[in-house]
């Protein structure tokens, strides 16, 4: 009888550990959560200066995009296997992004499919210097179909999920339930603006949100969505006009202060060609993923190991003497020169970049670097994400920049010369 019940335990333990090892399969261990849009973007291009009021020569090209879609393609290409959920139609368009997302070899489980969804869809007209000047987004279905019903159904994907990225193409409510589930799950959310208008939608969930990620201008309208006020303005083009990257900053520097005050802990606040600043109260270093939330597989495993003995945290170890809460720190880390072919997958893939190295155990100023090295390489491509990234090419840029950073480290002296009062 005891020989009897010592082989049904042991059977119950091995079926435990099996359900457990299939769940891992199935959802991932140390794998980014993102939820929000699965975009297709038609992108048209003058080859002269266009003429308003008439048809103008040029190229039209379908591209997959979306900021949470192009996010998570990023991190593909970097060896991470991302947990896709959005919404999508049985139309051409949703079609054509499944099909793709199939032969990326990425899980299609979270991504909602319905006959009556119209799948999103944004028609950019670009300048001459592939910089958007006017736009259509028809992008309803993502408040209308990603509900909260829709999300709970994945709740297990983040039981070891390292970080939650929610794109502010969701509802309101969906915004909350994502983010509250994460918080349930003690899984850090990433939360990216979109655009100036849908940045806004902060205000309701700024109390579970970690990491930010805005440009300038989404960043006024976040300032001024948390405070309650317009205060906050825009800078107009001629404020940017010759002007230094810290004189820019400092102009900033108020509406950076309200959502740190608000609760999230890092801003990553982008300013296009004049590089990134990274915020927070205090030195970053605890920013770092728990190693049993961590996955150093394939690509990303060697991501970690080279930049790990090329640029060691050691290499900026003497800002731990400026861990002081009541300040506001920020680093800038420059953009790097390219040759620009397009621009709107840039934003897109610095997080991408960032998020797969800190789901890879990396600490993050070596993220960022990472971010803003991958960033490089999509500006000098048509596509949102380019097919592959090279690993020596974005170690070799990390390399660069945290020359950079030590450099400014030892000739500062009591505080980082980004460290201000506030």
């Amino acid at each position: 009888m005891q020989i009897h019940l010592m082989v049904v335990c042991c059977c119950c333990c091995w079926m435990v550990r099996l359900r457990e090892e299939v769940k891992k399969m199935e959802h991932g261990d140390g794998e980014a959560v993102i939820i929000g849009g699965m975009v297709l973007d038609i992108h048209a291009t003058p080859s002269m200066l266009a003429n308003p009021g008439t048809t103008t020569p040029g190229k039209v090209y379908y591209v997959q995009g979306g900021v949470a879609r192009n996010v998570a393609e990023c991190m593909s290409k970097l060896g991470a296997k991302p947990y896709m959920i959005s919404a999508l139609g049985f139309d051409m368009a949703g079609n054509l992004l499944l099909n793709q997302w199939k032969s990326a070899g990425l899980s299609i489980e979270g991504i909602l499919k319905d006959k009556d969804i119209e799948t999103p869809v944004v028609c950019n007209i670009f300048d001459v210097n592939g910089e958007v000047a006017a736009g259509v987004a028809s992008v309803e279905a993502l408040e209308k179909y990603l509900t909260p019903d829709w999300i709970f159904r994945f709740k297990n994907t983040l039981l070891s999920a390292p970080v939650l990225m929610v794109d502010a193409n969701l509802s309101h409510p969906s915004l909350e339930a994502a983010c509250k589930m994460a918080i349930d799950m003690a899984c850090p959310v990433w939360f990216e603006p979109v655009s100036v208008t849908k940045s806004r939608r902060i205000s309701s969930i700024v109390e579970y949100v970690t990491f930010a990620s805005p440009n300038e201008d989404e960043l006024i309208a976040m300032a001024n969505a948390l405070s309650g006020s317009d205060e906050f303005h825009p800078l107009k083009e001629s404020q940017k006009k010759n002007i230094s990257v810290l004189s820019l900053f400092q102009m900033l520097k108020p509406a950076i202060w309200v959502l740190l005050e608000k609760g999230i802990k890092v801003v990553l606040v982008t300013f296009g060609s004049n590089g990134v600043f990274l915020c927070n109260k205090g030195w970053p270093r605890q920013f770092k993923m728990p190693a049993e939330k961590t996955n150093q597989c394939g690509f990303r495993g060697q991501l970690f190991k080279t930049v790990m003995q090329k640029c060691p945290p050691s290499r900026y170890s003497g800002f731990s003497e400026l861990d002081r809460s009541s300040h506001l720190f920020a680093v800038h880390f420059p953009s790097l020169p390219a040759s620009v072919v397009r621009l709107t997958g840039a934003g897109d893939c610095l997080v991408g970049g960032t998020l797969t190295s800190i789901c890879a155990g990396l600490d993050i100023m070596q993220s960022v670097s990472v971010g803003i090295a991958v960033a490089k390489a999509v500006v000098e491509v048509e596509a949102n994400v380019p097919s592959t990234f090279s690993l020596s090419a974005i170690t070799g840029k990390v390399l660069a920049m945290h020359l950079v950073i030590a450099m400014v480290i030892c000739m500062s002296s009591c505080f980082f010369c980004c460290m201000f009062h506030v």
